[in-house]
């Protein structure tokens, strides 16, 4: 276990670095890359994922960055430049919930996920309070739950959950949110956006989980 998790440290590093200082609860106006410019008009747009319904209190957007993704109504977006894609930030404005959608660099979900949680220099574990609430994975998904003491947020709970969707590429959609909120409140909107997520010109079937 601990030899997988120091190859996925030592690969893709470069890539990480850039990638997780945007990750963070507090991060939107800091950390490398590129500032946020004006924010591009969001356009809301039936799914290629047709099977796929959008639940009461959602609507469905084909961002702008290039997917299609079902987000609650009354959200706001914000987004970001890494070092290698963008990270776009859909924000609850009542109640702390935020769901972050970005494109990954590695070979794996598992790869990304391990890189992400352990890498020496900037993984999440070193975070204060961090404590692993699940773990699971599959064939072409790997996920992670946690918890941890953001110093301006306070305690937060963050769902991981990095996967390859249609289009053949792996991309991480996290759901984070207060811990004091109940977990399936901050999970729902995560399995909602997992379900109709669509990247563009592709055919998507049952949804990207």
């Amino acid at each position: 276990m601990l030899s997988a998790l120091t190859v996925a440290v030592l690969v893709g590093v470069s890539v990480g670095v850039g990638i997780w200082w945007l990750l963070r609860d507090t991060s939107l106006g800091s950390g490398p890359g590129k500032g946020a410019g004006p924010v591009p008009s969001i356009t809301a747009t039936p799914s290629p994922s047709s099977s796929v319904s959008t639940a009461s209190g959602y609507r469905r957007l084909q961002d702008p960055v290039g997917y299609t993704v079902d987000v609650p109504r009354g959200w706001t977006r914000t987004e970001k430049q890494g070092e290698s894609a963008p990270v776009v930030v859909y924000d609850a404005p009542a109640d702390g919930r935020r769901l972050q959608v970005f494109r990954l660099a590695e070979d794996t979900p598992a790869q990304s996920l391990g890189l992400a949680e352990n890498d020496p220099g900037y993984g999440f574990s070193r975070r204060p309070g961090y404590q692993v609430l699940d773990r699971s994975s599959g064939t072409t998904w790997a996920e992670l739950a946690y918890r941890y003491d953001d110093p301006d947020l306070g305690a937060r709970q963050v769902v991981d959950h990095r996967f390859r969707a249609a289009d053949g590429r792996l991309y991480a959609i996290r759901a984070t949110g207060p811990a004091a909120l109940a977990p399936a409140l901050v999970r729902e909107p995560l399995t909602r956006a997992l379900a109709s997520f669509c990247p563009a010109d592709t055919e998507c079937g049952v949804g990207a989980e």
